[in-house]
């Protein structure tokens, strides 16, 4: 019997029959409909040794980006086994079948491979200071010039604000920069302080449009020393400014508003009363905080899973909160809630675009960060956006006060928030 078909029983118990997408095997059968919208190649017996020593979604993962199980088509055919088996465990079953194969096709040893380079190797003591800049350092200080081609000129990474599904990119990264000043209500003369500030671009937008003075603090090198440079270049380089510096190390409130944008996904469950305590602690009285970040759903783990795929290749130590434990914790902490919003369908939308650019761009990416990166790029972002039309991830801006004697400083109605 060939291996495709002593594969078949894996395949079809994880995708049905016959499965949405074709698998081709490096012996030249095959599984699935010839005129499939994807294919699945798996180039090396490699692949296989990969499923033993890691089942599942780690397994997988680590064997696309090494290389020896390609993509090819439309990535949504593929990644539909997820709407299926979202655990990506085999079973008794599935792993008899893949132990055929192994014997059939002399892919046993050696059994253990080591993994591609870009998995990450955490060392210290979680969510210490020089554990997180490692992982943030992992992630974002790869190649800027990376980042712009994938995120667009705004290089904005977190999710967008879509007046339609017809809005380019940049105008939705523009409108989400907007509504979150118009949140904050910033006011000409104020301090912001933005903590993740990125490459700088929500730190010159409220410089440019609302006259506040900014700062931003980052962990990653690469975003500071890039950030720096683009709000000088954009003429707000004597109110816009750029740190090098832990969030736990700000000590130079009091400011009028604090946004936290695609932050808190990096700070832990066990940090994140002591995190809303040292921003209230930050913010003058009936100042504001904007807390934008994904979300689990309830019943879900908050830690990525250590064998997963997002906490080896792409967020090492990153945690999603449920976002009612997240409302009650900023509570605890002192503030008062005044408004929450989820963009759950803008970011599936998000992280479509940035996987069309990547695709546009891929020699250019490929060049500027190795082949290795670009797959785990296109993987996770495909991967995300499904997670987020499925509503398995959710993405909200939670907009808090810290209120004085009962006065939040928020008017009766504020329709100045809408956008034209």
């Amino acid at each position: 019997m060939d291996g495709a078909e002593l594969l078949r029983p894996v395949i079809e118990g994880l995708a049905g029959s016959p499965p949405p997408f074709r698998v081709e095997l490096w012996d030249g059968t095959a599984v699935g409909p010839a005129a499939a919208p994807a294919t699945i190649r798996i180039r090396s017996p490699r692949a296989i040794r990969r499923l033993l020593t890691a089942p599942g979604e780690l397994g997988l993962g680590r064997a696309y980006v090494a290389g020896e199980i390609d993509l090819e088509g439309e990535l949504e055919a593929v990644l539909s086994i997820g709407d299926r088996r979202p655990d990506l465990r085999f079973g008794g079953r599935e792993m008899a079948a893949v132990l055929r194969t192994v014997g059939a096709t002399r892919a046993f040893l050696p059994l253990r491979l080591p993994p591609p380079p870009e998995e990450a190797r955490m060392r210290g003591r979680l969510h210490s200071r020089e554990r997180d800049a490692a992982a943030i350092a992992h992630h974002y200080d790869i190649s800027n010039d990376f980042y712009r081609l994938v995120l667009g000129p705004t290089m904005t990474y977190s999710c967008a604000y879509f007046a339609s599904p017809g809005s380019t990119l940049e105008e939705a990264q523009t409108d989400k920069m907007e509504l979150i000043c118009r949140k904050l209500r910033l006011q000409p003369g104020q301090r912001l302080l933005d903590v993740g500030c990125g490459w700088g671009s929500l730190a010159i937008h409220a410089a440019e449009r609302f006259g506040v003075s900014v700062v931003g603090v980052t962990l990653s090198r690469s975003q500071a020393e890039l950030a720096e440079k683009r709000a000088a270049e954009a003429g707000v380089g004597d109110r816009v400014t750029i740190r090098l510096q832990d969030e736990r190390d700000v000590d130079d409130g009091p400011y009028d508003a604090v946004s936290s944008v695609g932050m808190f996904e990096h700070v832990g469950a066990e940090r994140l009363a002591e995190y809303f305590r040292h921003l209230l602690r930050l913010l003058a009285p009936q100042g504001s905080l904007l807390n934008h970040g994904i979300a689990n759903r309830a019943g879900r783990k908050t830690r990525f899973d250590r064998r997963g795929f997002g906490a080896r290749y792409v967020f090492p130590d990153g945690e999603l909160h449920e976002v009612g434990r997240v409302i009650s914790v900023m509570q605890e902490a002192g503030f008062e809630i005044r408004d929450l919003e989820s963009l759950r369908e803008h970011y599936a939308l998000t992280l479509r675009r940035w996987v069309a650019n990547l695709e546009a761009s891929r020699d250019e990416c490929v060049r500027l960060v190795g082949e290795g990166r670009y797959r785990v790029w296109r993987l996770y972002m495909s991967v995300s956006a499904r997670g987020f039309d499925r509503g398995d991830l959710q993405v909200h801006q939670a907009l808090a006060v810290r209120s004085e004697g009962g006065r939040s400083g928020i008017p009766w109605r504020r329709f100045d928030t809408m956008l034209p």
